[in-house]
């Protein structure tokens, strides 16, 4: 399943590879598109959206959506 969220907080590469870690290891099939310049984060996965979104802010980024 498409999910797309607003991202608040990513600065660097660094950010993007906690992000993309962090969902791997929770999903390791999931395709991850990063976009930090639009503060987005586009996620092919069957996870819950809720757990996407979770595993995200537990890497201490705001998720706005």
């Amino acid at each position: 399943m498409h999910q797309l969220f607003n991202v608040e907080g990513m600065t660097c590469g660094h950010c993007e590879k906690a992000i993309t870690k962090a969902l791997l290891t929770l999903d390791p099939q999931a395709h991850i598109t990063i976009d930090r310049s639009q503060n987005k984060v586009q996620i092919d996965s069957a996870h819950p959206r809720d757990t996407l979104r979770q595993a995200i802010a537990d890497e201490g980024y705001t998720v706005q959506n």
